[in-house]
């Protein structure tokens, strides 16, 4: 058996091995962006999301995923669950390559998104329940459908199975949607895989865990190696290769113990509040939420003034003091905390329209 005193070492290894490989990797993508055709210009892409003012490198997913996967290959066990994993991060940072190079619909990326899942899925990763923040716990596994594939019965846990996929579909959204700003993205995410890698060593004690903790510090490591880079002012973009794969390996990490899903929640409110406004906003006007625009909440805090630098440090701030909470809270304090932080983000987006409207010069034709 591991104890925290042995792991704790065990993990700073493969960290710094994936900070490393992605810090090194980083500006060799930017070198070769041009031929790689990654390269975003402004002046002929015309996105209303856009940001950046200059033509920038948007491969972020790149170096990201061959941080992720050399040292994976270095420090954890191939099998079933880790294939599954480094395949469907690879469906999503290939996709995102094309994307970056050709802007593809977002059906394409939709689907992308989908096909990843649903690889993760199929390889057994979920959870069978969930605690219920009223007391007890929600049960997952019922029910089972049982098929004969080549001679051996495998079970199916539908509801395991459903929740698992529409967790990760939601979560890659939700992430990349909250990637506008310099550093914003791979702060957060950084964070955020460092707090699940702290949760797991509370359950060192038991060995099936700490594949857990080495998986979420390489890919801390990953996007904190990535962030020198990315931060303002950026050198090169997460583009959706490295936005979507954050989103995808932070709601891998947290199905493969049921304890993480609700605190990853509390990490992400804030994206995640905000991706769930965005949805009610586009679909109240009669549009489907995969279509982009310019009215979340990191657009909204720059429209009042606020300053690049200013936003991400605002988002990894957030993240780090909602991660140390959550390591404390009960079910049932987590629920409180995310109807708390969605009213919180309701209500700033909600001041920050009504500044923003008040502060545009009046129409006098229309009174």
């Amino acid at each position: 058996m591991f104890d925290q005193g042995m792991l704790v070492p065990l993990a700073i290894l493969p960290l710094l091995t994936s900070l490393a490989i992605s810090f090194l990797l980083t500006p060799l993508i930017i070198k070769l962006a041009p031929r790689l055709g990654i390269v975003d210009d402004p002046k002929r892409r015309n996105h209303p999301a856009r940001l950046h003012e200059k033509p920038t490198p948007r491969g972020g997913g790149i170096p990201l995923f061959i941080a992720i996967i050399v040292s994976c290959l270095i420090f954890l066990p191939f099998d079933q669950r880790l294939s599954a994993i480094l395949l469907g991060a690879a469906i999503v940072v290939g996709v995102g390559y094309l994307d970056d190079r050709r802007d593809y619909s977002p059906y394409i990326r939709l689907l992308a998104q989908i096909l990843a899942a649903g690889v993760v899925v199929a390889a057994g990763i979920g959870i069978s329940f969930i605690s219920n923040p009223l007391g007890g716990i929600i049960d997952l596994s019922q029910p089972r459908i049982a098929l004969n594939i080549l001679g051996e019965t495998r079970h199916i846990w539908v509801l395991s199975a459903l929740f698992g996929f529409a967790w990760i579909v939601a979560l890659m959204n939700a992430v990349s949607w909250s990637s506008g700003v310099d550093g914003q993205l791979s702060g957060f995410a950084g964070i955020s895989a460092l707090v699940i890698a702290i949760l797991s060593l509370k359950f060192s004690a038991d060995i099936t865990q700490w594949p857990i903790t080495i998986l979420a510090v390489i890919t801390a490591g990953a996007f904190f190696g990535f962030l020198p880079w990315h931060a303002y002012p950026q050198k090169i973009m997460p583009g959706f290769s490295g936005a979507t794969l954050a989103g995808f390996m932070l709601a891998v990490l947290s199905l493969l113990s049921t304890t993480k899903v609700g605190t990853l929640m509390i990490v992400l409110a804030i994206p995640l509040a905000d991706a769930g406004f965005s949805v009610a906003r586009r679909v109240i006007a009669g549009k489907l939420p995969i279509w982009g625009d310019r009215k979340h909440l990191h657009h909204r805090l720059l429209d009042a003034g606020w300053s690049k630098p200013k936003i991400a440090a605002f988002y990894w701030l957030a993240s780090a003091f909602l991660g140390i909470l959550a390591l404390y809270l009960n079910a049932e304090a987590k629920l409180y905390t995310i109807i708390g932080i969605v009213l919180f983000v309701g209500l700033l987006l909600i001041w920050l329209n009504y500044l923003l409207q008040s502060q545009k010069p009046q129409d006098h034709a229309n009174g």
